[in-house]
């Protein structure tokens, strides 16, 4: 019961379910009209960890007028910066992304006239914050491989970990690289992972730098 209890907590005020990805954008992208700064980021989950991050941190970023726009995968940035313009000219923006989208967010930012950054630092000038693989990796790595399998305890999820970590194709992996797969598959566990873990980072005192650094850029 306390299992299902956290599981619910951590996805209140969210969508999920089909299309969720569509409505989240849609929803975010209705409050930035009146925003002082804006945060892409490419999924739900990403939107979770942010928010609980600023949370944990003592900040309402609804009173500060900081809105965070999943935008349904990085290929969407372009457009997305693009409805910016119109909707909302005069906020800031920031960003966090995968490294592997950090060139099609570089390309995006280039073409909507942010100037001509080549290098993650100079991305990071821009407010827009790369993570090593994504941030499922870094939360991983930044609260340690034996704490988020205790977490996973605690949901009744250890069992299903175990299974993957036996299956050839996983099995004598790094424990880190086992982990980021098993939040990355079956239906909704990232976004059920991602508030519950942002939490555990910050009680250790060790939140990933890309998603420090967003926090302190906007």
């Amino acid at each position: 019961m306390v299992a299902v209890a956290t599981t619910r907590r951590a996805l209140d005020g969210y969508e999920s379910g089909p299309g969720a990805p569509t409505r989240a954008t849609a929803r975010a992208l209705e409050r930035v009209g009146d925003a002082e700064a804006v945060v892409l980021v490419e999924g739900i989950s990403d939107q979770i960890a942010v928010e609980t991050a600023a949370a944990v941190r003592g900040r309402t970023l609804e009173a500060e007028r900081v809105v965070i726009v999943p935008i349904g995968g990085a290929h969407a940035i372009g457009r997305t910066l693009a409805s910016l313009a119109v909707l909302a000219p005069g906020a800031r923006r920031a960003g966090l992304c995968d490294r592997n989208e950090a060139e099609t967010f570089r390309r995006a930012l280039v073409a909507a006239g942010a100037g001509a950054p080549r290098t993650r630092a100079e991305m990071e000038r821009l407010g827009f914050h790369v993570c090593v693989e994504d941030l499922e990796d870094e939360l991983v790595r930044a609260v340690g491989v034996t704490a988020v399998e205790e977490l996973l305890g605690s949901q009744g999820d250890l069992g299903a970990l175990r299974s993957l970590q036996s299956q050839p194709a996983w099995r004598g992996r790094e424990p880190v690289a086992q982990v980021r797969r098993f939040l990355g598959s079956g239906a909704h566990r990232k976004l059920r992972y991602a508030r519950l873990l942002v939490e555990l980072a910050a009680a250790r005192g060790t939140l990933p730098r890309p998603l420090d650094a967003l926090l302190a850029a906007v």
